[in-house]
């Protein structure tokens, strides 16, 4: 990520967000009960909240400088693993619930966020529930991430998507500039 990124991704405005707004809205309605993994937490400001109503909760990290901040200021119950998420060193069906929230653009193409969909469904006990958000292309967004990585998801065809990688009862819906999505490990 620039240094702008960086800067808004780590803000206290961020985190107040995350708490307040995006995570209740890509929440509403998903239980998160039991053993819950979050993909690409990033400086954490998802995971911080998440900690909250879990008892145990794992969190895979990408980039080592991040896995080891995440591990230095979340709880003691959040166990913080580096590593790929298209990847994961991890049993088949050892979570309950799988979570990823504006990390998804930050992989770096189409056919590796299809690997990391069929990993989270891997990872997925039967009947646990896959669910997030990311944010979709604006001006604004674009400008943010000059010189990195973005590759938005497409609304049209994130459910086939899904569907290719082994979920159902997919479900996205769109507000502003943001897509959030469910779906069930069948």
């Amino acid at each position: 990520m620039n240094l702008l990124h960086n800067r808004l991704c780590k803000s206290a405005k961020w985190y107040e967000t995350v708490e307040h707004h995006l995570l209740p809205w890509a929440l509403r309605d998903v239980a998160l009960d039991g053993r819950l993994l979050e993909i690409g937490p990033g400086f954490g400001a998802t995971t911080r909240v998440l900690a909250r109503g879990s008892e145990a909760m794992t969190a895979v990290e990408v980039n080592p400088k991040l896995a080891e901040r995440l591990r230095r200021n979340v709880p003691g119950s959040v166990t913080v693993l580096e590593g790929d998420g298209a990847a994961m060193p991890l049993p088949d069906a050892s979570f309950d619930a799988v979570v990823c929230f504006t990390m998804l653009h930050h992989v770096p193409s189409a056919e590796h966020q299809d690997r990391l969909f069929a990993e989270a469904r891997r990872v997925l006990a039967p009947g646990g529930v896959f669910a997030g958000s990311d944010s979709l292309p604006t001006p604004r967004f674009r400008l943010l991430h000059i010189g990195d990585i973005m590759v938005p998801l497409d609304p049209a065809t994130l459910p086939q998507r899904l569907e290719r990688a082994g979920f159902t009862g997919v479900q996205v819906t769109t507000k502003d500039n943001r897509v959030t999505f469910r779906a069930a490990a069948g």
